[in-house]
């Protein structure tokens, strides 16, 4: 079925198939009235690519450096959490796919593998999550077993004071670890294949907080009730300067939405920025990441890394991000999919997709290099640029 799958929106048909629904809907939903879920990917029909003719592109080279880490690809894997949800080779399978194709994998600190497995299973570069917990003792952990595991990065996701509201969650009954329920039973029923894994993989666990915080041992909770028990409200700057003088590698912060925060970020020496509204599942009615890329650009200069993530579904998306001003795109939703639609091979299959949509993006566009993509390639940038008192 994989094969037959030719672009993102075919492989999400194909994991809307084998997950049961309260799964697919955890993956595909959003916030409130899922405004912003939608607007991730309409935005980027805002913006059209100007193509430049008789460029040689008879080599198209794909490879950046982010992070400090060389890449193959100008695109990553986002932290996604709980990645057992969907396939019984969890995050293992998303950062295997991740290693062959040369690219970054980031672990989320809700991921249902440990840091160390993911370590001891590639080496290519690896990026883990973080989230500044009520118990300051885990997030101090973290940092020291990122250290001794050879994590190249620190991502601190920034954008959950509180869990939105994800009302597909509420209707579809879903709880972590999955219970059959009322409003679930038949949906599992109907799946046999996602359910027999569940009753041969039945070890659902935080694996990276399971020692510390009673994540789910006293039953099955609705995620929601989670997220707001473990994250703490009185996060500040201050704060993340701690955070910066404890890890001593690339620092990034993801849930960056405004400039001024940018500006302070560069202020206190974080390294890059993730460009995000957590997929449009936090807060309704905020901005798409691309439509806030160049501000922010503008705003930090070349000394930061900004990813634009969220909304991907085309390699064009990535194309006209890295125009205006992005140095990659990150993105979670299309790789989950892939997860869902064949483990290992359906992410594979995913980053593949991408890759050869950019490829011919860039051939199309004649760029034949990642750093010849820039603004002269959005149609309207260039007369907004050359126009009287804009340069």
């Amino acid at each position: 079925m994989l094969p037959k799958c030719h672009n993102i929106d075919e492989v999400r048909t194909l994991a809307k198939r084998r997950l049961p629904a309260p799964m697919f809907h955890y993956i595909d939903g959003g916030a409130d009235d899922e405004w912003t879920l939608n607007r991730n990917c309409s935005a980027y029909s805002d913006y059209q690519l100007l193509p430049e003719c008789l460029r040689d592109v008879s080599t198209i080279d794909l490879s950046t450096t982010l992070f400090r880490q060389p890449l193959a690809l100008p695109f990553f894997l986002a932290p996604t959490g709980m990645s057992r949800l969907f396939h019984h080779d969890k995050e293992l399978a998303v950062a295997r796919a991740a290693e062959a194709a040369g690219t970054l994998y980031s672990l989320s600190t809700l991921g249902t593998t440990s840091l160390e497995d993911i370590a001891a299973a590639i080496s290519t570069p690896k990026m883990f999550q973080i989230y500044i917990l009520k118990d300051r003792g885990l997030t101090l952990e973290f940092v020291h077993r990122c250290k001794a595991a050879g994590y190249e990065a620190l991502c601190l996701t920034v954008d959950m004071a509180m869990a939105g509201n994800r009302e597909r969650d509420l209707r579809t009954g879903m709880v972590m670890p999955p219970r059959f329920g009322l409003k679930s039973l038949w949906s599992f029923a109907t799946h046999p294949v996602w359910s027999m894994n569940l009753a041969l993989h039945p070890d659902f666990k935080l694996a990276n907080v399971a020692h510390r915080v009673d994540a789910l041992g006293g039953g099955a909770m609705g995620l929601i009730d989670y997220v707001n028990s473990q994250f703490d409200r009185t996060v500040i700057w201050s704060d993340v300067e701690w955070l910066r003088a404890q890890w001593d590698g690339p620092l990034i912060l993801k849930g960056v939405l405004s400039s001024a925060d940018a500006l302070r970020a560069k202020a206190i020496g974080v390294d890059g920025l993730m460009i995000s509204n957590h997929g449009g599942r936090q807060l309704d009615g905020a901005p798409a990441p691309i439509d806030l890329v160049r501000s922010i650009r503008q705003m930090v200069g070349d000394s930061m890394d900004l990813v634009v993530d969220g909304g991907i579904r085309r390699g064009t998306d990535i194309v006209k991000a890295l125009a205006l001003g992005a140095n990659a795109c990150s993105f979670g939703k299309a790789y989950l999919y892939g997860l869902a639609a064949g483990g290992q091979a359906g992410v594979a299959r995913v980053l593949d997709l991408l890759k050869t949509e950019v490829i011919r993006a860039m051939t199309l566009l004649g760029c034949a290099a990642i750093a010849e993509i820039s603004e002269r390639h959005i149609h309207g940038l260039v007369e907004t640029l050359n126009s009287p008192g804009q340069r």
